[in-house]
């Protein structure tokens, strides 16, 4: 569940929730106040009687009063200390008292407190005993009282049976404290269940989240974040998720270049170290008079600039393959015509494969106005350890290598196919891979960096074309790779 739609259920179940159960709770208090109040006091369980005391009053004080006239009429004397105190406290367990006037003077006050001065009451004869006078003794206290005229020894004498607003009905009092009570319960618990049910939805599940962002600060990248649902909890768990991955792929590929690097390393030293050896061998030879004609002297410095240029071209390659990996090869594409450009790049290294007794053959296509756009100095590098890789990896017969060039529609397509020892079919598709070399061996004949097909491909992505191979195990092995013809109004980019 979303943490927006949890808020928002949350905001009406505490808005709705102590309504609807304290309109519930105010019902079944009133009936039950109202059963107590027809129980104890002997009416009707009437619902006025709850909201206006008047009737209830009335209930109250005439049936002291009527008891009162029973005494008088029976002969009794309400004077009597006996009879005032009884008649006084069954009048208090009615919530009323009695007070007994004579003249201006309160004989009997059975309020236990100065409650109703005699300025306060009616005057002898004012009132009949079924009248129910209300005097208002302060802006939040009133009293109801019944006056009864009688003589007694030729005193006249008026009771009056009282009651006040703050002694009726305690039970009102009581069922608005209960009430009161109850919804600061209701309002608590409703807060805590929802407090427990909101903590429970969302807490616990952003404590796994630290853990887990714990634990990729610590690196431990291969424990998947798990994550249910489509709240926003849920959006920040695959989002650390996804983080996860690109992080674990970044480390693998650091470690995959650093193995790489240990290995590029490695070639690179092995194969210095054989034209290396081959230097200093002839270079003794030359100095401790091996070479003791001008034509020894001659092969001898021939071979020792054949594998300086050797060392040259692996240092340059090692350049070059640092530049590809920082994305930083200088490029300077120009519009260049297909067939004078590869018949020179053809020409150029035809006379230098002459020179290793290599066959040579070059093919066009291509109509002589076909344009490319290219970089002149990357694409005949591009040839370059192209045919170097035939001339490595020739067999055992002489080596013949053919150029032919093709028009593809949009793309002037190059191929390069030789006779030597060809490409295993598993081996096949990894040849361009980085560091990747078909023989584990690296004798002296087959030696190499590894990493001059990726260079190709490299190059030729870079031109918006593509590369790609195909070989049979001693018999041979043609490459392919496609360049864009140049053509007016469109992006050549």
């Amino acid at each position: 569940m979303k943490l927006k739609t949890r808020l928002i259920i949350s905001f009406c179940l505490i808005l709705f929730v102590p309504i609807i159960l304290g309109y519930v709770l105010l019902g079944s208090f009133r009936v039950i106040q109202m059963n107590q109040m027809g129980s104890m006091y002997s009416i009707n369980g009437n619902y006025e009687y709850f909201t206006n005391s008047m009737p209830l009053l009335n209930y109250y004080i005439s049936t002291e009063v009527e008891q009162a006239k029973v005494w008088i009429e029976d002969g009794e004397d309400l004077l009597d200390a006996g009879n005032l105190k009884k008649l006084n406290e069954k009048a208090n367990s009615n919530n009323c008292f009695i007070l007994i006037r004579e003249g201006e003077e309160i004989i009997f006050d059975g309020s236990e407190g100065d409650v109703l001065t005699a300025e306060d009451l009616p005057r002898y004869g004012q009132n009949g005993s079924d009248v129910n006078v209300i005097v208002y003794l302060s802006d939040t206290s009133t009293a109801v009282l019944r006056q009864l005229d009688f003589t007694s020894d030729g005193r006249e004498l008026t009771l009056f049976l009282v009651t006040t607003s703050d002694r009726v009905l305690p039970e009102v009092k009581k069922l608005a404290l209960d009430l009161g009570i109850s919804i600061i319960i209701i309002l608590v618990l409703t807060a805590i269940i929802l407090i427990g049910w909101t903590y429970q939805g969302v807490v616990p599940q952003l404590r796994y989240l630290v853990r887990c962002t714990e634990e990729i600060r610590e690196g431990t990248l291969d424990r998947p974040i798990e994550f249910h649902g489509n709240n926003e909890i849920s959006e920040l768990a695959r989002a650390l998720e996804e983080m996860r991955k690109r992080l674990q792929a970044d480390a693998l590929e650091k470690i995959d270049n650093e193995q790489e690097q240990k290995a590029l390393i490695s070639n690179i030293a092995h194969d210095l170290k054989t034209p290396i050896t081959a230097v200093k061998g002839y270079a003794e030879g030359i100095l401790d008079g091996v070479a003791s004609t001008p034509e020894k002297k001659e092969a001898y410095l021939r071979t020792i600039c054949n594998k300086a240029n050797e060392m040259n071209s692996l240092i340059n390659e090692l350049s070059l393959y640092s530049k590809i990996d920082t994305n930083r090869i200088p490029y300077n594409f120009q519009r260049l015509n297909a067939n004078q450009y590869f018949r020179d790049c053809a020409e150029e290294i035809g006379i230098d494969l002459e020179n290793q007794q290599v066959s040579f053959n070059y093919y066009s296509y291509v109509e002589p106005d076909v344009e490319i756009i290219g970089d002149p100095e990357q694409l005949e590098r591009v040839i370059h350890n192209i045919v170097g890789n035939s001339v490595k990896y020739q067999g055992n017969e002489p080596l013949r290598i053919q150029l032919r060039m093709k028009d593809v529609g949009d793309f002037v397509q190059i191929e390069l196919e030789d006779n030597g020892m060809g490409i295993a079919a598993k081996d096949l598709p990894y040849i361009f891979d980085r560091m990747f070399r078909a023989d584990a061996s690296r004798n002296s004949k087959t030696g190499g960096s590894g990493i001059g097909l990726s260079i190709v491909k490299k190059i030729v992505e870079d031109h918006g074309g593509n590369i790609w191979a195909t070989s049979k195990e001693h018999m041979g092995t043609c490459m392919y790779f496609v360049i864009r013809k140049y053509q007016e109004g469109t992006s050549n980019e």
